[in-house]
């Protein structure tokens, strides 16, 4: 961040982590996308997280996320760090918290860049890097009924 409070990154002196945060509510993929909306980009890549119905061979009945109290500054800071070493012109991630159902959304991110591998890459990069170090936490509801905590961190 510049002295002046102005991320930078991709697009000179503008601010491109344009959407970050941690809901309860449902997501959409159209705000996102909307989100990491800029003239110069000729790539926007998105990837959306979906609840599925099995997870190592058990069926899944459902889940609920958690969230440390930090999250949402530990999300800006993998955004950061995304927007430092790719070209972006436009970053964007959410996710659920709470109790969510087979086939809802669960986290959405997108990135704008100037050419469609950068805008890959970045996108990659941004939702690999967030499950491994943005603390939300999963637990999953099995049909045997079995659970199982899975830490992000």
């Amino acid at each position: 961040m510049s002295r002046d409070g102005v991320e930078q990154g991709g697009a000179e002196g503008a601010d491109v982590i344009r959407l970050a945060g941690v809901r309860e509510t449902p997501l959409s993929v159209d705000e996102v996308y909307a989100a990491v909306g800029a003239p110069g980009a000729g790539g926007v890549a998105v990837f959306v997280g979906i609840v599925r119905d099995t997870d190592h061979a058990r069926a899944v009945s459902g889940l609920s996320y958690s969230a440390h109290p930090t999250v949402e500054q530990q999300l800006r800071t993998v955004m950061e760090k995304v927007a430092a070493d790719h070209p972006v012109l436009g970053l964007a991630a959410v996710h659920r918290v709470g109790d969510l159902r087979i086939g809802d959304i669960a986290v959405v991110v997108a990135a704008s860049c100037p050419h469609r591998a950068e805008a890959f890459a970045a996108c990659r990069t941004l939702i690999d890097d967030l499950k491994a170090q943005v603390p939300i936490w999963k637990h999953q509801t099995f049909a045997d009924g079995g659970d199982e905590w899975v830490g992000a961190c």
